[in-house]
């Protein structure tokens, strides 16, 4: 069974009706960790967080504090903060936007007296019409109650926030092309080096870029210390984490469980959490951190829920988006889905991805649909070894941004794991799930 003695950290107040309230957030120790921070050096305060080891929660696990130190040497112009969660079937960023808006106001406020930076942009997803809401009217109660704007809680630290509504697009995802919406311009991503935000981000400034739930995690670690978030987990990968747990399980929905402690088997069995599979079917494959992540077959459950553990086994813990596939599941269905979103979502910047995406999304589509050949399999690999050589894990990086070499690990794990099924699709002219 799962490990759940782990305290709730960032969805610790959500379970209130009316959580996203500043009235509540009050009632629950709202700003106390606000108050705290101000009471210390800046220094201390990123201290804290680095010994924290709070790996960020967006994807591509990398270290808040050192990420925060690696500026601390020359003055940070802006702090960005990534609401724009736009993965299939991941919502934890979405939640939290919603539940409690004021618990992330309270993160970014921290962080940016730690950064000493006065100005944060958060770049808040345009579809999350409710959780847009609520995070502005968040900021608007923050500065009445003097937590924004000038000499806050009447301190030398003053601070504004701007709340950015995205257009849609899955690129801006990427910090960079991020960056670019945040400008006015196409959201392209942008060549990195010599464009890495802490160097040259917003408007050519130095830039510290983080996510939604990393922040969340802020108020709680300065209240109770680096070393008590340290204690939680193991390895590299402490404290809690949100997973959205989505596909073909009996309680769908986010979850905050402690790291490292708790496995696949866990998160997707047990009665507090996924409940097991619908129906009484059985596993067929899951991805374990969010589309772009290589599959996992069943003999993965006992996997721990780690950054590097995850990593080790030829995969990613990604945007903690695990998405669950039973013995009714079409794998060149999914794959196809998955390969049509990509293909739909790339900038169009980068041939590998502009191109193959939409090759390799036609010959799926046609294998789906009654017109599959045999050498179809052989094409599909072909496509994806020339946008991803090699089909390894991590990919080799054929374009600007991480995109592209996502693209084929769908297509490339349901064909090694499923090929009888795929050969089934030519045989018998069309889907043998309908």
């Amino acid at each position: 069974m799962a490990t759940l003695e782990a305290p709730r950290i960032v969805t610790a107040r959500i379970d209130y009706d009316d959580s996203y309230t500043m009235a509540r957030f009050l009632a629950t120790g709202g700003y106390e960790g606000l108050r705290k921070a101000l009471t210390m050096f800046p220094e201390d305060v990123a201290l804290e967080v680095d010994e924290a080891s709070l790996l960020g929660r967006g994807g591509a696990g990398f270290p808040a504090g050192r990420k925060w130190s690696m500026l601390r040497r020359a003055p940070v112009s802006y702090l960005v903060v990534n609401g724009d969660e736009s993965e299939p079937a991941t919502f934890k960023d979405h939640l939290l936007l919603e539940r409690d808006p004021n618990g992330i106001i309270e993160g970014i406020i921290i962080s940016a007296y730690a950064l000493q930076v006065s100005q944060v942009f958060f770049f808040v997803r345009g579809e999350f019409a409710l959780g847009l809401e609520r995070v502005q009217q968040a900021v608007n109660d923050a500065y009445e109650h003097g937590a924004l704007g000038s000499k806050i809680f009447g301190s030398n630290f003053s601070l504004d926030i701007v709340v950015h509504p995205g257009a849609g697009a899955y690129i801006c995802g990427d910090e960079t092309a991020l960056l670019e919406a945040l400008e006015g311009k196409r959201g392209f991503p942008r060549i990195k080096p010599p464009f890495f935000p802490a160097v040259n981000g917003l408007y050519g400034e130095p830039t510290v870029v983080n996510n939604v739930e990393t922040m969340a995690n802020i108020p709680w670690i300065v209240l109770n210390g680096g070393e008590a978030f340290a204690a939680l987990g193991a390895g590299r990968s402490k404290g809690t984490r949100l997973f959205a747990l989505a596909g073909r399980v009996k309680n769908p929905g986010v979850f905050e469980v402690e790291m490292v402690k708790n496995t696949f088997r866990d998160l997707i069995y047990d009665p507090a959490l996924g409940g097991g599979l619908l129906d009484g079917h059985t596993i067929k494959a899951f991805i374990p951190g969010g589309v772009s992540a290589p599959w996992f077959g069943p003999d993965m459950l006992d996997t721990p829920l780690g950054q590097d553990e995850v990593g080790e086994k030829g995969s990613m813990l990604g945007s903690g988006s695990v998405v669950v596939f039973d013995d009714t599941t079409c794998v060149v269905r999914a794959s196809w889905r998955i390969t049509k979103f990509f293909a739909k979502e790339s900038c169009g910047q980068c041939t590998p991805c502009r191109e193959g995406s939409g090759w390799i999304e036609r010959i799926m589509y046609r294998m789906e649909n009654g017109g599959g050949r045999m050498e179809d399999l052989e094409l599909l690999l072909d496509l994806c070894d020339n946008i991803a050589p090699g089909g390894g894990w991590p990919p080799q990086q054929t374009t600007i941004c991480p995109l592209g070499p996502s693209i084929p690990s769908s297509v490339t794990g349901a064909i090694s794991m499923f090929r009888d099924e795929f050969i089934q699709h030519v045989h018998k002219g069309g889907c043998p799930f309908d």
